[in-house]
């Protein structure tokens, strides 16, 4: 555990010298170009215009500015640029978007600083829900804000379900057997995420824990978590992967398919349509505007469902992501950087996201603000917060980087997955995290 730095509430004010440090290529000042200190946000890439606006909002009035920092487009790739500023104590990264899995492992290595109690009560009461909560504590501390909430539904073209004889009324029950069958015999596809990148363990493990298992458990225990990835959960999981990769229905990308490679299939006119696996953005992705070129009668047929289950007898466990709102444990302006973080992740910020960019709100009460209401169809937001409720959280673990990553090695390419990946990604995960192997 990281050991608690703060020293109360206090004002502080940045030394007047203007201080520059060059890092990863870009020049980050100390003052902003009217003299007021500079608070560095590092965002990832999605909503960059709303968070352009939101950083310029919170910044009005206040005796800092907000300056927008673009981190690379994967996770893994985000972790990385921060956690080597972070490792230097770098006291210019003040605030940072975090995939909820990397708040454990920036605490536990004392990057990110612990919220003062009253701060973290109100970023963590009543009104977010459960898993985004969730993912921003450590230890019995709170290290972040949640700003967005993001879940995986599964998105689909109603005339390639109706083709396929598939009982909509029943789509919660929907199995990963039943859309690979039905997309393979009507010229459909099934889209998902199965690059060796961080979207394809999050995939396994919502296949694994929609079986009932998990990949590792006890995870307190740090290196010592055990590994539970070789069990007949995990098997299933490979079923389900190894049979999507001898379908008709694997998209021709499989190997390096990501989240945005699917989106054409949907509405590809040498195929039937698609399902696919995705995040909330879909839903704005094609409803139509005048840039998009996505029609009505498209959006019409467009669907959504709950994510398909692994096994007939168990619930699904969707995906839960998003992302979180940290700040720098070395930063020498706490306070500002607190009250900035929770304004970027205040419900109307959270409001703003949902409407403009399919960033799904962490907090209870924006679902159902006028805002959403109008932007969203009442089912898709309906599925949207329970699917985050049922949803399964990726572990929660100082060394996920390295769980992950095994993990991800172990299943790749999806076309090598049998009946005995599982038990080598057992052995593999075991000894990445006794150090007998690497990455």
């Amino acid at each position: 555990m990281s050991p608690d730095r703060l020293r109360g509430h206090r004002r502080r004010r940045l030394a007047a010298a203007a201080v520059s440090l060059v890092l990863g290529g870009t020049l980050l000042s100390a003052c902003g170009s009217d003299g007021k200190p500079t608070l560095n946000w590092y965002i990832n890439p999605d909503g960059q215009d709303t968070l352009t606006k939101l950083a310029a909002d919170c910044s009005e009035g206040k005796p800092y500015d907000i300056q927008i920092n673009l981190l690379p487009t994967g996770a893994t790739d985000q972790r990385t640029q921060l956690a080597r500023r972070l490792a230097a104590s770098d006291s210019e990264t003040n605030l940072m978007s975090l995939d909820p899995v990397f708040v454990a492992e920036f605490a536990n290595a004392g990057w990110i600083a612990k919220w003062p109690d009253d701060l973290a009560a109100e970023v963590t009461d009543d009104d977010v829900l459960s898993g985004p909560a969730d993912t921003v504590t450590w230890d019995d501390g709170v290290y972040a804000a949640p700003q967005w909430a993001n879940t995986q539904l599964l998105w689909y073209r109603k005339s390639l379900a109706e083709a396929a004889g598939l009982d909509t009324s029943q789509s919660d029950t929907w199995t990963w057997d039943q859309v690979i069958d039905a997309a393979a015999a009507n010229n459909g596809t099934v889209g998902v995420q199965a690059n060796r990148y961080e979207a394809y363990f999050v995939w396994i493990n919502s296949l694994v824990a929609g079986a009932g298992g998990d990949v590792v458990s006890d995870t307190e225990a740090g290196k010592d978590a055990k590994v539970d990835i070789d069990s007949d959960a995990g098997r299933a999981a490979a079923a389900v992967i190894q049979k999507l990769a001898d379908s008709a229905a694997a998209q021709p990308d499989l190997t390096v398919s990501q989240e945005g490679t699917s989106l054409p299939f949907m509405f590809d006119p040498n195929y039937a349509g698609e399902f696919m696996t995705n995040w909330t953005f879909v839903y704005k992705n094609y409803e139509p505007t005048d840039e998009n070129g996505f029609t009505k009668e498209q959006f019409d047929d467009l669907g959504w469902a709950r994510y398909p289950r692994t096994v007939p007898d168990q619930e699904s466990r969707p995906p839960v992501g998003g992302i979180d709102i940290a700040v720098g444990e070395f930063t020498e302006n706490k306070d500002w950087a607190f009250e900035a973080a929770q304004c970027v992740s205040s419900p109307e910020a959270q409001e703003q996201l949902a409407v403009n960019d399919g960033l799904m709100p962490a907090r209870q009460s924006v679902y159902d603000s006028s805002g959403l209401t109008e932007a969203f169809d009442p089912t898709v937001l309906e599925l949207f917060q329970q699917s985050l409720e049922a949803g399964a959280p990726r572990p929660k673990s100082a060394y996920y980087n390295l769980i992950s990553g095994a993990t991800q090695k172990s299943f790749h390419p999806p076309t090598s997955v049998n009946q005995d990946t599982p038990a080598d990604a057992a052995k593999y995960i075991r000894d990445v995290l006794d150090g007998k192997a690497l990455l």
